[in-house]
């Protein structure tokens, strides 16, 4: 039995315009969520202009750009947030954490509390937070294996904020040595992710 129709954001947090083995993952996702009849959205880092953020006061209180607030309502009016990024130097690249962060400030995560309202760590966790009721999915391609990167490196930070936004539950899918995979593997892993879209998860 097919899902209930869902809406459905991709981020993609590839910073390059295109052609990436991240590009075709969006792709066999988008084409996987449509044929069951949910709605795809999707969103390219690389083409916002994303300012860095430089200090605590900018987060706090700084405006938010026009681009991220509209990708803000865009993560409010979805069901289902689907984040696909490479790894880069062990870590997201910064142009993603410079998004994340814009986009993930307190004011947004917690709708509810002041600006200048100081919370405390169990406030954060029981305070209404804006991706309630909604389910994410991060997809991470890298070049090590998969194993090292769970056993050396931490947890995926970007899955964190989707996390403290509320979103539950947020699901990791990471895919190792991409670039030594043969073509039968990587076809395999575009067959999942099809199927993962399917299934709007």
């Amino acid at each position: 039995m097919a899902a209930a129709q869902r809406r459905i954001l991709i981020i993609q947090g590839h910073p390059d315009g295109g052609g990436h083995y991240c590009h075709a993952l969006a792709e066999e996702y988008t084409r996987g969520a449509r044929g069951e009849g949910h709605v795809v959205e999707q969103i390219e880092i690389g083409s916002l202009d994303i300012p860095f953020l430089r200090s605590r006061g900018d987060l706090q209180r700084g405006a938010t750009p026009a681009a991220i607030k509209h990708v803000q309502s865009l993560i409010l009016a979805s069901d289902h947030v689907l984040l696909i990024h490479p790894l880069w130097n062990g870590g997201a690249p910064a142009m993603l954490r410079a998004f994340m962060e814009q986009a993930f400030r307190p004011s947004f995560l917690f709708p509810e509390v002041p600006p200048e309202a100081r919370l405390s760590f169990a406030a954060a966790l029981t305070t209404r937070k804006a991706l309630k009721g909604k389910t994410a999915r991060v997809i991470v391609t890298m070049q090590m294996p998969v194993f090292i990167h769970r056993w050396v490196f931490r947890p995926h930070q970007e899955a964190n904020a989707l996390w403290l936004a509320g979103a539950r539950p947020v699901r990791q899918t990471a895919i190792g040595a991409i670039e030594s995979k043969d073509p039968s593997a990587r076809q395999q892993w575009l067959h999942r992710v099809f199927e993962l879209g399917r299934q709007a998860a």
